[in-house]
C-alpha cells in the first residue's frame, strides 16, 4: 500500500481501499463534468483503477458485493413479537425463544436486530397502583388546578436500601408511559422524602 499526499488528503492505492462518500462523491461529480480519471484520482485522492471502478459499477447500476444478511424480514417480525409479548425478558431468553422458533442467530445477533428495531433496554417508569375510580379523582383535581400558582420548597429523596428496581423493560423511544412498560409502586416504599 502506498501513501502520497494531494489536495483532499491521502492516495491509498490498492484493491481494498473503500472509498469515502466524499470520494464517491467528488468522483461523480467531477466525472459529470468531463474530467479524466487522471485529474479525478488527484483531486479526489484515490488511485486511478479505484476512480475507474467506482465509474463502471455507477454505469452499471452494481451494488458492491458482500454476503447477504442471514436474518429474513420474517425473522425480524418474530423477534419484535417475542419482544412485544413480554418486554421484561432478558437478552439470553429472548434470543433462546427466538433461536427455538428456527432461526439461527448469535446472540449478539439478536441484540443487534432489537437495537436495529428502535427496542432499548431501559428501567420502567414507576407509576402508583391506581384504580379507575382514583384516576378519575386525581384527573378531576388536576383539571380543577391546571391554572394554580404555587411554589413548593425543596425536597430530597433519600433512598434506605438500593437494587430494588426490579427488571428493565424493552420498549421503543416514546412508549414510556405506556402501561405495559410501568412498574407499579405501593404505599410506604422504603425511602424518605426530607
Amino acid at each position: 500500500m502506498v501513501s502520497q499526499s494531494s489536495s483532499v488528503g491521502n492516495i491509498i492505492m490498492g484493491k481494498t481501499a473503500n472509498l469515502t462518500m466524499v470520494q464517491k462523491t467528488t468522483i461523480d461529480t467531477l466525472h459529470k463534468e468531463g474530467k479524466t480519471q487522471k485529474v479525478i484520482a488527484k483531486e479526489a485522492g484515490c488511485s486511478q483503477s479505484s476512480v475507474s471502478k467506482h465509474i463502471n459499477r455507477e454505469a452499471k447500476g452494481k451494488k458492491r458485493c458482500g454476503r447477504k444478511k442471514c436474518i429474513s424480514n420474517r425473522d425480524n417480525h418474530i423477534l419484535e413479537r417475542i419482544v412485544k409479548q413480554n418486554p421484561l425478558k432478558n437478552v439470553g431468553e429472548i434470543h433462546k425463544e427466538w433461536t427455538a422458533a428456527g432461526v439461527s442467530a448469535s446472540r449478539t445477533t439478536t441484540h443487534r436486530r432489537m437495537q436495529d428495531m428502535g427496542f432499548s433496554c431501559r428501567i420502567p417508569c414507576v407509576k402508583p397502583l391506581l384504580n379507575k375510580t382514583q384516576r378519575q379523582k386525581r384527573l378531576a383535581w388536576a383539571k380543577d388546578k391546571k391554572d394554580w400558582a404555587a411554589e413548593f420548597s425543596d425536597e430530597s429523596k433519600f433512598c434506605i436500601c438500593f437494587g430494588n428496581q426490579g427488571p428493565r423493560v424493552w420498549r421503543k423511544r416514546g412508549e414510556a408511559q405506556n402501561p405495559l412498560y410501568l412498574k407499579s409502586s405501593v404505599k410506604f416504599p422504603q425511602s424518605v422524602m426530607v
